[in-house]
C-alpha cells in the first residue's frame, strides 16, 4: 500500500465522448486508512464521476489510481472483493423479501452460508430491520429501504466503504440511526467515503473533506484546514457556497 493510504489518485482525468471539457480534471488526493471522507461538490462537479470511477464501474481516461493497495487498471478484481458500494438509486429487488434480497448479495460477494446467515442476522439487528426480514421490499418505507440498501453493501465487511448520499430522503430516524452505526463501522477500522449534499451532516461526520466543482478539487483538508485557508470561522455550507457560487446547478 502506498503508505498509509487506502485511496491514492495522481492526475486523474475523465472526458466523456463528446465533451470538450473534463468531468474530472487531472485531481491529485489520498485517503487514509481509517478516514470518513467526504466528498463533496454541487450538481455535475464530477463527485459522482470520481466515485464511479474508484468503484471500477467507469475506465478513466488518464491518471493512475490505487485502492487498498491495488492498482485500478490491473487489480480490479482484487479491488472489487475489498470494498463496499452503496449507490444513491436503491438498488433492491421490490418483490423479494429483506432476507432474500441480502442472500443474492451475499452470493454476490462469494459469502459462504454460515458467513451469510451470520451477517444477515448482524446487520438486520443493528438497523432495525429484524422484524420485517420477511417482508417484501417493495412494501418498505423509504428509510426502510435506505438501510437495507446500506446492508446490501456492508455483508462482507469491506476495507473500504464507499457511500453516495446514504441519506437522502429519509425520516429523522432512520437518519440518525444510518449516521450513528456508520461512525460505529469507522471505529472498527473501515474507511468510509462519502458523498451528500447535506453540508452539515458531512461536517459532522467527516473527519476530512474534499470540495470539488468543475471537475477539480478547490478545497480539501479537515474542517479547521480548510477554515483556516480561507481565513474563516464560517460553517461548511457558508464556504462551500463562497467556493461554488450561489448559481443553480440543474
Amino acid at each position: 500500500m502506498n503508505g498509509n493510504n487506502a485511496i491514492h489518485i495522481k492526475d486523474l482525468t475523465k472526458y466523456y465522448r463528446g465533451n470538450q471539457e473534463p468531468a474530472v480534471d487531472k485531481v491529485s488526493m489520498d485517503v487514509s486508512d481509517g478516514q470518513i471522507f467526504g466528498l463533496l461538490g454541487p450538481n455535475g462537479a464530477g463527485k459522482t464521476t470520481m466515485i464511479r470511477i474508484l468503484c471500477g464501474l467507469l475506465a478513466p481516461t488518464g491518471g493512475t489510481v490505487t485502492v487498498g493497495g491495488y492498482a485500478l487498471d490491473k487489480d480490479i478484481h482484487k479491488i472489487r472483493r475489498i470494498i463496499g458500494v452503496v449507490p444513491q438509486e436503491i438498488a433492491l429487488y421490490p418483490t423479494l423479501t429483506a432476507d432474500e434480497n441480502l442472500v443474492v448479495y451475499g452470493g454476490i460477494c462469494g459469502l459462504k452460508k454460515y458467513e451469510l446467515k451470520e451477517g444477515i442476522n448482524r446487520w438486520l439487528s443493528v438497523f432495525g430491520l429484524e422484524k420485517s426480514r420477511h417482508q417484501q421490499v417493495g412494501r418498505f418505507s423509504g428509510g426502510m429501504k435506505r438501510r437495507l440498501n446500506l446492508i446490501a453493501g456492508l455483508l462482507h465487511n469491506p476495507q473500504i466503504l464507499f457511500l453516495d448520499e446514504p441519506t437522502v430522503g429519509v425520516d429523522v430516524q432512520s437518519k440518525n440511526v444510518i449516521i450513528e452505526n456508520l461512525m460505529e463501522i469507522n471505529k472498527f477500522g473501515t474507511t468510509i467515503v462519502y458523498t451528500s449534499h447535506y453540508l452539515e451532516e458531512a461536517e459532522n461526520l467527516c473527519s476530512h473533506l474534499a470540495i470539488i466543482d468543475q471537475g477539480r478539487i478547490i478545497a480539501r483538508g479537515t474542517m479547521n484546514d480548510i477554515r483556516k485557508a480561507h481565513n474563516t470561522e464560517a460553517r461548511l455550507e457558508d464556504i462551500f457556497l463562497e467556493l461554488t457560487g450561489k448559481d443553480l446547478r440543474d
